[in-house]
């Protein structure tokens, strides 16, 4: 089997991606809303990740993986994840007809691992973090010689995820900065991937929850660093940093904005109220780290990618009694 694992991260292999994307998934729609742009006094877009199928931008990167797993003559995957991940994994395993586990930790999202249950895949329930459960995988990835596919250090994964940023340059020829949420980390090294080869003068801002701020003091210090890892937003849930894409957003990222789990919140809300999208932490960060960043933005063309729609109803309710970002939109 060819090295999955040292596969190219690139422009060419990105739009090699596509057409394997395209044959499962449509584009996502790129919206301007006034609202938004009004309270911000920017133009603003919001990149609907959240209405693939799954509900997320990874499917993107798991049909990619799927379709060179399946040809190499695969047939079972295995990964860990708070849930995205390995919603991902399981749909398009079932996709390509391979065989699928998913580690999760303990007390994971239900809305999450009930879906990824839904797909067939084989659900393990490990570990009260992101990484204890990862400690699992590596006993079972043995004991069934199936495909380790890594939430992070996966470049067909990345390749895959950033075929939503071709579609952004497709509907948008100009525009001055991206806010991407950044977890694990994939879709802002495919953001940076795409948009430096396609429009240099960008600029790619990370969000990133302030209790789980791994890959925010790994971009600030040049350098993999551990840290708590206490957020709500599963998104974000992460401990450390993951080298792939840490080596690609150490030194591609022009700005980085930490939320607090209030203004997380406040995101959920926000995305509701003015784009009337169920958002998920990590997918309606963006919509806030842009509030937190409104003065630099004013004036500017921005896109705002909503990574996700899988939040819990207990997030949801949460949500519900903050008041929205639309205090300054009353002026």
């Amino acid at each position: 089997m060819e090295d999955l694992k040292h596969y190219p991260i690139s422009i060419s292999e990105i739009l090699r991606s596509r057409e394997l994307v395209r044959a499962f998934l449509k584009p996502t729609q790129l919206i301007r809303y006034d609202g938004l742009s009004r309270l911000l006094a920017a133009d603003i877009y919001v990149k609907h990740e959240n209405h693939n199928p799954t509900g997320t931008f990874k499917i993107r990167g798991g049909i990619n993986l799927m379709s060179h797993l399946e040809r190499s003559g695969v047939t079972g995957v295995i990964t860990f994840s708070t849930g995205n991940h390995g919603l991902s994994i399981a749909t398009s395993a079932k996709w390509f007809g391979l065989d699928a586990a998913v580690v999760v930790p303990e007390n994971s999202n239900p809305a999450k691992t009930s879906a990824i249950r839904q797909c067939g895949a084989e659900l393990v329930e490990a570990g009260s973090t992101f990484e204890e459960a990862a400690c699992v995988v590596d006993e079972l990835c043995q004991e069934r010689g199936y495909y380790y596919a890594h939430p992070a250090d996966e470049p067909l994964l990345i390749n895959g995820v950033g075929t939503a940023f071709l579609e952004v340059v497709d509907d948008l020829a100009c525009l001055d900065t991206v806010i991407v949420p950044l977890g694990a980390g994939s879709e802002a090294a495919a953001a940076i991937t795409v948009f430096r080869a396609l429009c240099p003068d960008a600029s790619i801002v990370a969000v990133q929850a302030e209790s789980s701020p791994a890959a925010y003091q790994s971009w600030l210090e040049k350098r993999i660093c551990h840290a708590a890892n206490k957020t709500f937003a599963g998104g974000f849930a992460t401990g450390k940093a993951y080298e792939v894409p840490f080596e690609i957003y150490k030194d591609g990222l022009d700005d980085f904005v930490l939320l607090t789990e209030d203004e997380i919140y406040d995101g959920i809300s926000a995305a509701f109220y003015y784009t009337h999208n169920l958002a998920e932490g990590a997918g309606a960060a963006t919509i806030a780290a842009a509030y937190k960043l409104r003065e630099e933005l004013r004036g500017k063309t921005v896109v705002l990618q909503m990574s996700g729609c899988n939040a819990s109803p207990q997030e949801i309710v949460e949500a519900s009694r903050r008041p929205t970002l639309h205090e300054g939109y009353k002026q």
